[in-house]
């Protein structure tokens, strides 16, 4: 059809049409596939959720007497510092090492607190060396006082999640937040239809080097995610039954906003980020339309037990994004209220800045370097002696 040189020259004469991923499902509904693709160049995706393997680099610059850091806090939070001099890594699930009372925090806020333009504080002690005789370090730091402050995040944009619920007798405090015991509730992570990667199923459109929306800056596909499984079962449509593609992000911290870098705590498990994550993807062929008109009816999940405690948990059946998002599932017979992670008003305004973006001439659309690998597998580690505790 086109090519994306072919669509960058539209975009920078303000002559590109682009569509959210709701506008042009809404439009193949209403004159099917073939005649949508004719009239769109560019269609955006996004979502924004909880996204806890991401972290921040940070360098300091060099003190005078120089220090080389071998432990460092930034509000209390430890960062990891086992790299160069000043370098420094701040992980958003990371906790302080001394919590204060009412005060629920952690690496992901400390990020957010940098993001926001707002002085942190930094303690830092060094190794002593001839070269780097300095052995402690007290001072203030924000985004306008160091050298480079940006995301590296291992593993973002799950393709596909799961369902989490509990059969079992007690409150469980997970990554997915409170789960009431008995079936009390429901929570899912992924918006669905709305999902960046669940409309590019076979990461077609996708790879290495493509250039994306982060955080409210412009970051781009780094590498394939941790935990990087294109190998999960599959519909016929493609998309995945669970967990599948991740990737891994790069971006300029500086030009991101607080709106879409968020710190958040889930009681009794910790600190993690809210991110907002966008993906377009240029209308090079029909298939990419065919893919993005997939709607949340035709997207399963997989219903889980976490109230057992073992890596494979037992599951209650796939469940499609329709009917999580009506608000309530049917389990076993009881009528379970339902609640998204992910910020479905906020997933939509992703893809919504990102769209404007393109329009206004200010985003253009990159080749991938290398696509993404489809063939890796999920290996899972087994200890020597293995032990379990339920309590």
């Amino acid at each position: 059809m086109q090519t994306i040189p072919e669509i960058n020259a539209k975009i920078s004469r303000h002559e590109a049409r682009v569509w959210t991923v709701e506008q042009l499902k809404a439009r193949v509904r209403e004159v099917g596939v073939t005649k949508a693709a004719g009239e769109v160049d560019v269609i955006t995706s996004g979502t924004f959720e909880p996204m806890e393997s991401s972290g921040a680099i940070i360098n300091l610059g060099p003190t005078d007497p120089p220090i080389k850091i071998r432990q460092c806090w930034l509000e209390g939070v430890l960062a990891y510092s086992g790299f160069g001099a000043v370098d420094l890594y701040l992980g958003a699930t990371q906790v302080p090492e001394e919590p204060e009372p009412g005060r629920d925090w952690g690496g992901g806020h400390v990020i957010e607190a940098l993001i926001a333009g707002r002085p942190v504080r930094l303690r830092a002690l060094g190794q002593g060396t001839d070269c780097y005789p300095r052995t402690v370090l007290e001072t203030t730091i924000s985004r306008d006082t160091i050298n480079q402050f940006y995301l590296y995040n291992p593993r973002n944009a799950y393709q596909n999640f799961l369902v989490g619920v509990n059969g079992g007798e007690k409150t469980l405090y997970t990554y997915l937040g409170p789960l009431q015991p008995n079936l009390g509730n429901a929570v899912y992570s992924n918006p669905g239809a709305l999902s960046p990667l669940l409309n590019d199923p076979d990461l077609e459109s996708v790879g290495i080097g493509t250039r994306i929306f982060l955080g409210g800056g412009v970051g781009y596909v780094a590498w394939e995610g941790t935990q990087h499984f294109p190998l999960q079962k599959r519909l016929p449509n493609h998309t995945p039954l669970g967990p599948a593609a991740t990737l891994a992000l790069v971006g300029d911290a500086r030009q991101m906003s607080s709106k879409w870098v968020r710190g958040c705590y889930f009681r009794q498990y910790g600190p993690s980020l809210m991110l907002g994550v966008g993906i377009p993807f240029p209308v090079t062929q029909e298939a990419v339309v065919a893919h993005c008109a997939v709607e949340d009816e035709d997207l399963v999940a997989p219903v889980v037990d976490f109230s057992i405690p073992r890596r494979v948990r037992p599951t209650f059946g796939m469940v499609n994004y329709a009917q999580l998002k009506s608000g309530s599932l049917t389990i076993d017979g009881k009528k379970v209220r339902v609640a998204p992670l992910a910020s479905l008003y906020f997933s939509r305004q992703v893809a919504e800045e990102l769209k404007a973006w393109i329009e206004q001439g200010k985003f253009l659309l990159t080749e991938p370097v290398a696509p993404l690998p489809r063939d890796r597998n999920f290996i899972a580690q087994e200890p020597w002696s293995p032990t379990y505790t339920t309590s």
